[in-house]
């Protein structure tokens, strides 16, 4: 089938690389030259393993190609996704759909046949039927379907999510909307990977639910290790004994800084604007929103409880800024909170990160950025593990505190253990919930 991709962010990028491999003719579309150049030069803006050979193959196969024009690239195509960014709104905490009605508009105008208009991007309930209508008021003579199909990618596991799903899920109103959508998922549906059909309002809803779930289950194991520091628990065996039933599952379940990344703060944000408005609040997710902060700022002080209550003078060396492991994405990361608050108190703070400064560099200013832990630690008073990056997963102990000034470490990703850190000769040593 013929795809055209609106948007090469992260969603569109993925998604269209990877509809490209199924054997679909997929056209990704930028308003950005510098970016659609870049593309063009086999350059991928974003890092994601894999996602450049695979996109490197497709291309080279004439199946994928890349552009600013949009006519072109509506023109016949028998889908156009819409994947634009839905970035919280200034103010009120909603998702702005600005890109996503421009998106509509210029698709409009720029059909010439039948074709699903499918919205990938994550939008409010009530998107899908808003977009028809500005489609239908651009163009009244244009015949077209609506569909709601919300991504739900992992960054840094992005392509395999993609081609191994838990589900598909795909919003509709017409059967004629459903076949197209059916074809274009047929590889997936061969090998048996669940597709789930609903109405609009439903696949939109599916979207927020699930990112509201997964962080309220990220916030709830973050507010029991503040419990077990109190009490004397290991929040991680309590973790692995929760996990271990089935009810619950252990994915989630792994105590740190508090969540970030593109989705959740912004999703759990608009899932609780969406209540406000209509009289029906989301109490756990607004008060999730709240501990989420707290956690991040409670951060900042193990930091200073390791420096005698004071880092301001003080050395601190930061491992990791990026909000996960296997990514260059730094939105709305924990270090975005707690590094500048390490700056603002006195201290000289020194970064690594082994994708995070391309975009850390304009994010953080007033940090010195390192090439690897070992030089980060030297002479510093405290070192501070912020992203479970796995080059951070075996460091020699004993070597990092043994050029440290004080052998201190704030381990805000429990990859160590205070054993660990006695036996390589540290002095202090702080997890989280331990």
């Amino acid at each position: 089938m013929k795809i055209a991709m609106i948007g090469t962010g992260y969603v569109g990028l993925v998604s269209g690389v990877c509809l490209s491999d199924f054997g679909h003719e997929v056209t990704c579309v930028d308003k950005d030259p510098r970016k659609v150049e870049m593309l063009l030069r086999g350059d991928v803006p974003i890092y994601e393993p894999g996602l450049d050979v695979l996109m490197a193959r497709n291309v080279a196969a004439g199946r994928l190609t890349f552009t600013g024009d949009l006519n072109a690239a509506v023109d016949g195509a028998d889908a156009v996704f819409i994947a634009v960014g839905t970035p919280t709104r200034r103010g009120d905490g909603h998702a702005d759909l600005t890109y996503v009605m421009a998106a509509a508009e210029e698709i409009g105008r720029a059909l010439t046949g039948y074709a699903v208009i499918v919205t990938k991007s994550t939008v409010p309930v009530g998107t899908n039927a808003a977009v028809r209508a500005v489609i239908e008021k651009t163009s009244p003579e244009a015949e077209f379907d609506v569909a709601s199909n919300p991504e739900f990618l992992r960054e840094g596991a992005a392509i395999d999510d993609f081609m191994r799903p838990d589900r598909v899920v795909v919003g509709v109103t017409s059967d004629r909307a459903k076949k197209v959508m059916g074809e274009i998922y047929r590889p997936l549906f061969l090998r048996d990977f669940p597709i789930l059909y609903t109405d609009l309002e439903t696949a939109e809803m599916i979207k927020y639910a699930a990112n509201a779930f997964l962080a309220t289950k990220i916030t709830f194991i973050n507010e029991i290790a503040r419990l077990c520091e109190k009490v004397g628990a290991d929040v991680k065996q309590v973790s692995k004994g929760m996990g271990l039933d089935n009810r619950i599952g252990n994915k989630f379940l792994h105590a740190g800084p508090g969540y970030g990344g593109s989705c959740f703060p912004k999703d759990t944000s608009a899932l609780a604007r969406i209540g406000q408005e209509h009289a029906a609040p989301m109490q756990i997710v607004e008060t999730v929103i709240k501990v989420n902060d707290e956690i991040k700022r409670r951060m900042i002080e193990k930091v200073m409880d390791l420096c005698d209550g004071s880092v301001n003078g003080k050395t601190v060396a930061v491992l990791g800024v990026t909000f996960k492991p296997n990514t260059d994405d730094m939105r709305d990361a924990p270090s975005l909170t707690i590094v500048p608050a390490l700056v603002g108190n006195g201290a000289r703070v020194r970064v690594v990160d082994p994708q995070g400064r391309r975009e850390g560099e304009s994010l953080l200013p007033g940090v010195t950025w390192m090439e690897d832990a070992y030089a980060a630690a030297k002479g510093a008073d405290v070192v501070v593990i912020l992203t479970e990056w796995n080059e951070f997963r075996a460091l020699d102990l004993a070597r990092l505190g043994g050029t440290m000034k004080t052998a201190r470490m704030a381990d805000l990703r429990n990859i160590y253990s205070p054993k660990d850190a006695e036996a390589a000769g540290f002095e202090a040593y702080s997890g989280v919930g331990r």
